[in-house]
């Protein structure tokens, strides 16, 4: 199961919320979006994705930085799971 997730941003900070994101290391899919809704860029993301592999990505996200102005992410994400194959709730008790 993903969750998606989306950020408002703007082109001088997109790729280092892309880096960000990549370090992050449970995102399966990014989606870049200009502001009036239209899909730029988008990428998928493996397990042991290297960097040789990323770089480039990152050019091509840097280029378009310099070229757009607001623009929205949307982030696809694992779940992570527990042994027994459920998902982790990440709402804590505070009792």
């Amino acid at each position: 199961m993903a969750t998606k997730e989306s950020f408002s941003i703007n082109g001088e900070a997109l790729l280092k919320k892309v880096k960000e994101l990549i370090a992050e290391g449970n995102v399966r899919k990014i989606t870049i979006t200009d502001k009036s809704g239209k899909e730029v860029m988008s990428f998928p993301l493996t397990v042991g994705v290297v960097g040789a592999f990323l770089a480039p990505v990152f050019a091509a996200v840097g280029a378009l930085a310099a070229l757009i102005g607001e623009c929205t992410i949307t982030v696809e994400r694992e779940e992570a799971k527990k042994e027994g194959g459920e998902p982790i709730s990440h709402v804590t008790n505070n009792e």
